[in-house]
């Protein structure tokens, strides 16, 4: 419309699209579908614009990323307009707090303390600042905080971490997977033996421990099976792809030839690293 100059100012920058979100949400004058959302019914696609973030990333393909980037920011801009509109905060008071939160957990760069330390001790350093600004907030137990939200992998590998720091842990990797045998024994005795239930349990047991190994390693485990997982979908189509190739489909095929054809794309991964 020719009488929204902010909104078709393409140089506007956030207060272009903070207008955009309010207009959009405009009960008389607003889209019907953006008009009936809430917290809730808006929680699961900024989830799901978050894993395609990193999605992008994991790809590498940094002209989705820059678009996907924009989905997540409309995101926080879409919560803060429903707060605004019901008087609990605005993006302003968003950025504020979070622009005062890193100023106040970087005093070695904004502050006066010395920047000449370890990245190891200023992780220390970190943790000690959000452990007090956890006791400001009345979370006194060790695991407070750590959302519920979050994915289970990540979430398993976050409590492990902060159990970890009171001294609630293994003291090396080898300890760690001596208990993976004892779960998965576990686990083989309760699908011989016990309910489908009881199965679920003993397969969580032996995720949870999974994920302190990756703990030890050094490996972030949901990292790790995002690309495990891509790693199976580029072998899976290469075996597609060459069963194609000789008029075939997979339902079509033996487990054997798919066995074989999933050796030679691990073996053409190898040749293309060297």
């Amino acid at each position: 419309m020719p009488d929204d100059p902010l909104i078709h100012d393409q140089d506007a920058g956030i207060e272009r699209l903070l207008e955009i979100m309010r207009r959009l949400r405009d009960p008389d004058t607003g889209c019907p579908w953006d008009i009936e959302q809430d917290f809730a019914s808006i929680a699961p696609y900024t989830i799901e614009e978050a894993y395609e973030v990193a999605d992008a990333i994991e790809r590498a393909d940094w002209g989705e990323l820059e678009g996907e980037l924009g989905d997540l920011l409309l995101q926080t801009v879409y919560h803060t307009q429903m707060a605004e509109e019901a008087g609990r905060f605005s993006f302003q008071t968003v950025v504020r707090a979070i622009s005062d939160k890193m100023v106040a957990r970087h005093p070695h760069v904004f502050g006066d303390e010395s920047r000449d330390k370890s990245a190891e001790q200023q992780t220390r350093d970190w943790e000690a600042i959000k452990a007090a600004e956890r006791a400001g907030k009345a979370q006194k137990g060790t695991l407070d905080g750590v959302a519920v939200g979050l994915p289970a992998l990540l979430r398993a590998y976050k409590l492990q971490k902060r159990a970890a720091r009171v001294g609630f842990d293994w003291p090396d990797a080898g300890d760690v997977l001596a208990k993976i045998t004892e779960e998965a024994a576990e686990l083989v005795e309760a699908r011989d033996r016990l309910t489908t239930d009881k199965v679920e349990e003993e397969f969580g047991d032996l995720l949870f421990v999974l994920a302190n190994l990756g703990r030890h390693l050094g490996v972030e485990p949901e990292a790790a099976l995002r690309r495990t997982n891509a790693k199976f979908i580029r072998r899976f189509g290469f075996v597609e792809t060459a069963l194609a190739q000789q008029g075939k489909r997979p339902e079509d095929s033996t487990l054997d030839e798919m066995d074989a054809l999933w050796d030679a794309a691990k073996a053409a991964e190898r040749n293309s690293d060297r």
